[in-house]
């Protein structure tokens, strides 16, 4: 999971870009200084949450480089912070995806601001503001715990016992994705799903299955309602984990 750290990527450690550390490590940030190349990068990327990318003077980084940071941005869910003249923004705003461009400076920056973003996304990071959501529904209490203590360092769980107290949770919230019990008594998964795709407010939330079910014959039933993926109920943590990770990489 990413930490309390960020990387300041230039092309040259210069006077600029050491303030830029400093301002971030006496907001009791950890941060030090990568310079553009995949080899530097790469030694220092892990643990990281936020990179500041500095632009100096035209002087831009390799095609290589942004490739790599956007493989590993997407992968990591990490953000980057642009800084630069305005011409040079665009230009990189246009070549880094948007969801992956937390805010951008241009220079001269002014430090202040610099380091109230920095500290108000660590700040939602902490809170768990930037966490993906994911409701589960299934009537046996033991295995929703089981789930959500898997789930809860990750992501934001919520969890209800039932389809209808689904719907009704639905009608009030909303999240990321679904876990939902395919085999659930009075209203089961498919009936949920079926409500749920009948309506426009939540109609395009992702919906997998998680089934106790592993025959042949079960498993086709599942996968004819054409749900985003199901779950086998055997599945472990690190499985599951990994699953659901590139689930969301997939969807962003």
């Amino acid at each position: 999971m990413p930490n309390n750290r960020m990387l300041v990527v230039a092309e040259k450690e210069s006077f600029i870009v050491r303030v830029l550390v400093e301002k971030a490590q006496s907001a009791r940030i950890s941060c030090e200084f990568a310079q553009s190349k995949v080899e530097e990068i790469s030694k220092k990327l892990e643990g990281v949450s936020l990179i500041t990318l500095y632009l100096a003077d035209a002087s831009y980084p390799s095609d290589e480089v942004i490739h790599y940071l956007i493989e590993k941005m997407e992968a990591n869910g990490q953000q980057v912070i642009l800084i630069g003249e305005q011409l040079d923004l665009e230009h990189f705003v246009g070549k880094i995806p948007e969801h992956l461009v937390y805010t951008t400076f241009s220079r001269p920056v002014d430090n202040a601001a610099y380091t109230r973003e920095i500290t108000n996304y660590f700040d939602k990071i902490n809170s768990g503001e930037f966490k993906k959501s994911i409701l589960v529904v299934d009537d046996d209490a033991n295995y929703l715990a089981i789930v959500r203590e898997w789930l809860k360092d990750t992501y934001k769980v919520f969890m209800v016992n039932s389809g209808l107290q689904a719907i009704k949770w639905l009608g009030k919230n909303t999240v990321d994705l679904i876990l939902l019990d395919h085999e659930m008594p009075v209203t089961s998964g498919p009936q949920v799903l079926e409500m749920l795709r009948s309506d426009d407010e939540t109609k395009n939330i992702p919906v997998m299955f998680l089934t106790g079910k592993s025959d042949k014959e079960s498993v086709m039933k599942v996968v004819a309602l054409k749900p985003e993926g199901y779950f086998l109920k055997s599945i472990q943590r690190e499985e599951l984990l990994e699953k659901l990770h590139e689930f969301f990489v997939m969807h962003k």
